[in-house]
């Protein structure tokens, strides 16, 4: 019985789009904006900020070289969070009323604590709350130090939610993740643009205890 529902954060609740992140960084004067952010998945220095390797301080020490010109750290966060569109309220409206309906509802992100600290914080505000108030617990990357789609990210979300995979329906935006998270043991499904996950939750039929 599913009596838990797992939610990636950006292409699941939140919306994305790369390429506005790679403009602001190209405006902003970053030499190869398009190569430093990769396109199937983070690396080099984005990756160590996501993995918890290195602190939102160190990383935009680093990167400052790719730079042509001195740049602020409110320089560097702005451009970095137009990579967030943001959620739309009625995926808010959703994730309450599937608590309402018994659900135990968590958070599994890839993320860092730029984004985390600053434009996702706001988005979940919407509707005069915080994002603690929508989920039962939250794992992020950049805290667990490990990311998906490696098993150990799983590991951690289940000892530290106290929640246990064959109870549990998890939902991402990457075929990688979902097979992952299949392998470990969870039910899950892929949410494709133009999808939304609480369509997909209805076929379930799930009835939480």
């Amino acid at each position: 019985m599913i009596k838990n529902l797992l939610f990636d954060l950006g292409g699941v609740i939140m919306d994305l789009d790369r390429n506005r992140c790679v403009e602001a960084f190209n405006a902003l004067g970053m030499r190869e904006a398009d190569d430093f952010l990769g396109v199937y998945g983070q690396k080099g220095d984005f990756l160590a900020l996501e993995r918890g390797e290195i602190d939102a301080d160190e990383f935009r020490r680093r990167i400052r070289p790719l730079f042509d010109h001195p740049v602020t750290d409110t320089e560097i966060d702005t451009a970095f969070n137009r990579f967030l569109v943001g959620i739309p309220r009625h995926r808010l409206e959703a994730l309450r009323r599937l608590r309402c309906e018994g659900y135990r509802i968590y958070l599994l992100s890839n993320t860092n604590p730029i984004m985390m600290n600053s434009y996702i914080a706001e988005q979940f505000r919407q509707e005069g709350l915080e994002m603690a108030d929508y989920f039962d617990g939250a794992v992020c990357s950049y805290i667990a130090k490990c990311y998906k789609p490696e098993p150990e990210i799983f590991d951690y979300t289940c000892r530290t939610c106290g929640i246990k995979p064959e109870e549990t329906l998890f939902f991402d935006d990457s075929q990688a993740n979902v097979d992952a998270a299949i392998a470990f043991g969870f039910s899950a499904e892929l949410v494709v643009p133009g999808t939304e996950f609480a369509d997909i939750v209805k076929p379930y039929a799930v009835s939480p205890s």
